[in-house]
């Protein structure tokens, strides 16, 4: 096991050194440049060349790419702003907290639901639960997330007044700390109840939003593992000796049908914390998403370039965390060489 993890961990290199270069020639190829973006109507060719010469864009191209990385490994520095003019690792350390409070209530809703209702509807196979799985999963899928984000506004937080429909915290909140921008930690730990209150009220409507299509997604797959499962011989060997029905389900048809269950939620978990752009726009929340997104229309290299770089790295590190888990989910799974 632990080979496994220093071999996968080794692996970073080259993938995020390939990441990096097809970033970097990726972000200079759209049309445009940070300079016109940034100055509008007031884009003279006298000031665009002084934009260029500030942030090193006049340089060939190649020279430019070996700057940033000798910056980036040498200097453990990502670049700095070019429309904020701060540091893009201080604005990761603000919006990646954001953006991974949103992804985990995410999960947590499409879990805490996906994985009950598809084990129900394999139990009930060719039932009414079965086929209404089916059809609230097909929906699920297909359902575009901004609509659904926008209904979820329009019925909870406009129509019943029972949520609020953007941000993160309430902008009256004015005393609350927030020593590791995670929110909901912080509210706990100064025992600020009021405060905890508000931010999860803040997380309910684009959680669910956000959760819909995972929902969907690991309720198909759980109804379809426990299915192949439930017919192995070793389960009907435990049924046959009888017993409960309890648990053979727990012990030997939910344990290893959550496998590939296990694979899904791991690869959605990645994708949800490289930034819900959609979500998060409707939503006005804070996080990489709505970072990333004013980055492109602002041609902001440095943040386009550290942002992808180290949600990248994220993605990856998710991945090792699922293959892991699969040896404490299945004992008989074991990692060699």
């Amino acid at each position: 096991m632990l080979r496994f993890v220093v071999r996968r961990l080794l692996l970073l290199i080259p993938i995020l050194f390939g990441v990096s270069v097809l970033l970097f020639f990726w972000v200079r190829a759209l049309p445009g440049s940070p300079a016109e973006s940034l100055l509008g109507e007031r884009a003279t060719p006298a000031l665009v060349a002084a934009y260029k010469e500030r942030f090193g864009l006049n340089e060939p191209i190649w020279r430019q790419y070996v700057t940033y990385m000798e910056t980036t490994v040498a200097d453990r520095d990502l670049g700095i702003s070019v429309a904020t003019h701060r540091q893009v690792t201080d604005e990761i350390r603000q919006r990646f907290p954001a953006t991974v409070e949103l992804a985990l209530a995410a999960m947590l809703f499409s879990v805490s639901l996906g994985i009950p209702l598809g084990f129900i509807a394999a139990k009930r196979y060719g039932g009414p639960i079965d086929h209404g799985s089916l059809f609230l999963s097909l929906i699920g899928i297909s359902v575009p997330i901004f609509v659904l984000a926008i209904l979820l506004k329009y019925i909870f937080a406009v129509r019943l007044g029972w949520l609020p429909s953007v941000g993160r915290i309430d902008l009256l909140i004015f005393d609350a700390k927030h020593p590791t921008n995670f929110y909901v930690l912080d509210a706990i730990l100064t025992r600020d109840w009021s405060t905890l209150w508000d931010v999860l009220k803040h997380l309910i409507l684009p959680a669910v939003a956000l959760g819909s299509i995972p929902l969907a997604i690991i309720a198909r797959i759980t109804r379809s593992a426990v299915l192949d499962v439930q017919n192995e011989d070793y389960v009907r060997t435990a049924r046959a000796k009888g017993m409960s029905p309890g648990i053979v389900d727990r012990r030997h048809v939910l344990r290893n049908a959550l496998l590939p269950v296990t694979t899904v939620i791991g690869l959605q978990t990645g994708l949800l914390l490289s930034g819900a752009i959609l979500t998060e726009t409707v939503f006005a929340y804070p996080g990489m998403g709505s970072w990333l997104r004013d980055a492109i229309f602002n041609r902001d290299y440095p943040v386009l370039q550290g942002g992808i770089l180290f949600l990248a790295l994220v993605f990856v590190l998710v991945n090792l965390v699922v293959d892991v888990a699969y040896a404490v989910i299945n004992p008989r799974i074991r990692y060699s060489g």
